[in-house]
């Protein structure tokens, strides 16, 4: 069981598409941790009190890490954490591998990374303590799109379901975009208003994603 802590969520929209960029503070030890370099560094820096120790990258699609030069220049000593098959390997020689069900700690924040593939072959959800950033993987009522020349609806299914799903329902979500009716939400309550997180079987999300796809207005 991972042990309780202090911290704060800071959520930073901007972007290509209504993006996110997240900075997460542990209260007790003031140590930071940016998740996604999808805005611009001035919109960031703000809220950092010193140099973050780590930015985490959901996954190398171009929006989620179209600042990160900006951000290792603002903060050279950053590390950057991701998935050991991102072949973009961005962040040179400060990126550094996770593997599934990885544990790290930052400052007094327990975290563990869980690979999500099928939005993208290199997705990665981040948890710490009841809380998920989910990239593209997971939004506010829907799971991600599998349009990417390394996207796999088969892989999104089990992701999505046999790693996301199973987690406590008072999880809380903070996803890579803003595409939802609210910023953030809980596990329990995103499976009550999406029905792409109501299939029987992988037939029956595949249907459900092609039913999605056709009535699509926007969104990624």
């Amino acid at each position: 069981m991972i042990p309780t802590t202090d911290f704060s969520i800071r959520s930073l929209l901007g972007g290509y598409d209504n993006n996110f960029t997240y900075v997460s503070t542990c209260s007790r030890s003031g140590a930071q941790v940016i998740i996604d370099a999808a805005v611009d560094v001035s919109i960031v820096t703000p809220h950092i009190h010193n140099q973050p120790w780590a930015l985490l990258i959901t996954h190398s699609h171009g929006d989620h890490i179209a600042n990160i030069d900006q951000y290792i220049e603002t903060f050279p000593k950053m590390i950057i954490l991701g998935h050991p098959d991102t072949l973009e390997n961005p962040g040179g020689k400060n990126f550094k591998s996770l593997e599934h069900n990885q544990s790290f700690k930052i400052g007094e924040m327990p975290w563990m990374a869980i690979h999500t593939p099928g939005h993208y072959y290199d997705s990665i959800c981040y948890q710490m303590e009841n809380v998920l950033f989910t990239g593209d993987t997971l939004f506010v009522g829907r799971t991600g799109r599998v349009i990417s020349a390394k996207s796999d609806v088969a892989d999104l299914y089990d992701s999505v379901y046999n790693k996301l799903l199973i987690l406590p329902e008072n999880t809380r979500i903070y996803p890579g975009h803003d595409y939802g009716d609210v910023p953030t939400i809980t596990i329990d309550k995103n499976i009550e208003i999406s029905p792409l997180l109501q299939a029987t079987s992988l037939k029956d999300f595949k249907q459900k994603m092609n039913d999605y796809e056709r009535n699509r207005k926007s969104g990624i």
